[in-house]
């Protein structure tokens, strides 16, 4: 058994390889998607596929990389040997969100024991499908979105497979950036493997073995901690969407476990607004570390007390077949629902609500100056909930998005065919006896050629919660400015055409409100 000091400095070991391998994926990275915005994340597993640590990056990410791990274990079960690296992006097998996500996974050996996983997720800016960026808003199947790569061996014992690197190039409209991105991932897996084997040079297999329990054991003493504060009993919550569902959830909160009810959830949608049951279990992590553990790193330990309820057939347990595009805007939508049942059955626990979407838009084309195709995609920014004490935030992202960051002008007009005209607040109204919510953000594109665009968000129709009767939160909003001045709105699209000299503007909500004290 290793003592205290041995497992810290091990712990901090394992944190280390995540951190680093965050780091060459990061600057090593074709795409500004990745390099960037930071839409990527890393970690590192046990040899059974349960999380250890994880790098910088979205939180939600995190969640998918011992699940793919475990899809692996499951498919492969003993034939996994050394010099092995798979890839997948399948929401059925392991790939949790949707095709543009892919996952990079190698075990670690150590004198042919296997003692780690490390892996990365990441997202590509086209992987085929019908439309552009590979986000079509109007697929009914996943067989639209693009490549479909269940588990897969990139490399097998250390030689490559040729073919699916061929089969990945070929099917996406960004050849060399795919290319160039998944390399990237698989170097920064190289090298978080190669820091782990060096530690258990150091100090053996088994004391690894031991810093990973004990870290497992003091997330869940945390977890548990945590739980023990939060009020007790059945909460439930009626949410209203834009589309005329309305989401019936439930959470159940006892001494020892928090139960999230989605089984009332709506039959899976016809069209790409699908998660998986995984995918609906990391939005619960999510939201059930805030509430209990905010303030360290997530490993398996840290989710124990934490039960969820899903039903096959729903969009929170979607079938093989339903497409998966926009999940994101799914999962932040179930978020947002926790978020606000919490808020009711805890008055002053957190604050009122965001403005609740990713808002991913892409714009593709062929830059004009250097003829080469693009895909730019870019979450929005928007305004977060006041509290009973001050005013939200102004101009942040979504509770999704965790270490991640907005392109910079500069990088965004050089890499891409059009040019930002602005970039202001969408300023919230100042009612009085409240604290008004967080700003959002307008940005306007100028297209400079030809382009198609993809867009799709949340708080379209249904306004922002507030708290305690306050006033409403905003709406986002998303529009295009003809050649002739016409302005056409939107609320999801795929495949809109835009010719040069046209403008789009992206206005995100301002934030909920919330009575002062």
């Amino acid at each position: 058994m290793s003592d205290p000091f041995t497992s810290s400095v091990l712990q901090s070991g394992l944190d280390a390889a995540a951190e680093e391998m965050f780091e060459v994926l990061r600057k090593s990275a074709m795409s500004p998607i990745i390099y960037e915005v930071l839409d990527v994340g890393t970690g590192v597993t046990d040899a059974d596929g349960e999380l250890v640590s994880s790098g910088a990056g979205i939180p939600s990410f995190i969640g998918v990389l011992d699940k793919t791990v475990k899809a692996i274990l499951s498919k492969e079960g003993d034939n996994i040997a050394e010099g092995d690296v798979f890839v997948t992006n399948d929401p059925n097998t392991g790939g949790v969100t949707h095709l543009n996500d892919v996952v990079v996974a190698e075990p670690v050996f150590h004198y042919g024991i296997r003692v780690a996983w490390v892996a990365s997720i990441a997202h590509w800016g086209d992987i085929g499908g019908k439309t552009p960026g590979s986000m079509a808003a109007d697929a009914t199947e996943i067989f639209a979105e693009g490549l479909r790569l269940p588990v897969v061996r990139l490399f097998s014992g250390g030689e490559r497979s040729d073919a699916v690197f061929d089969i990945i190039k070929t099917n996406s409209r960004l050849p060399d950036f795919v290319s160039g991105d998944l390399w990237a991932q698989v170097s920064a897996g190289r090298r978080a493997a190669r820091l782990i084997r060096r530690l258990c040079d150091r100090y053996g297999p088994d004391a690894m073995r031991n810093a990973i329990l004990d870290a497992r054991q003091i997330g869940e003493a945390r977890a548990r901690a945590g739980l023990s504060k939060l009020p007790k009993g059945s909460f439930r919550i009626q949410e209203p969407q834009d589309n005329g569902d309305v989401w019936d959830i439930g959470i159940d909160i006892n001494d020892d476990c928090i139960s999230f009810d989605l089984t009332q959830a709506p039959l899976q949608s016809g069209g790409p607004h699908n998660t998986s049951r995984d995918g609906a279990v990391i939005a619960c992590q999510m939201f059930f570390k805030a509430l209990t553990d905010p303030e360290r790193f997530a490993n398996a330990g840290s989710f124990a007390p934490l039960e969820v309820r899903t039903t096959p057939g729903t969009i929170f347990e979607a079938g093989p077949t339903a497409a998966h595009a926009y999940y994101f805007e799914t999962r932040i939508r179930l978020f947002d629902a926790l978020w606000h049942c919490m808020a009711k059955a805890a008055p002053g626990l957190l604050p009122a609500g965001h403005f609740g979407t990713i808002f991913g838009t892409v714009i593709a084309g062929q830059h004009p100056e250097t003829g080469r195709n693009y895909a730019m995609v870019e979450p929005q920014m928007g305004g977060w909930g006041a509290t009973k004490e001050r005013a939200g935030t102004n101009a942040m992202y979504s509770t999704s998005h965790g270490d991640t960051f907005n392109c910079p002008i500069e990088i965004a007009e050089a890499r891409y065919g059009f040019d930002v005209v602005a970039k202001e607040l969408n300023i919230a109204p100042k009612n009085t006896g409240e604290y008004a919510g967080g700003d959002g953000v307008v940005t306007r594109y100028r297209m400079n050629a030809p382009a198609t665009m993809s867009c799709g968000f949340s708080h379209a129709k249904v306004p922002v919660w507030s708290e305690q009767n306050a006033s409403d939160g905003g709406l986002n909003s998303f529009n295009v400015r003809r050649e002739n001045g016409r302005i056409e709105d939107y609320d999801i699209i795929s495949g809109l055409r835009l010719n040069a000299g046209e403008e789009v503007e992206v206005r995100s909500a301002y934030g909920g409100s919330t009575l002062k004290a």
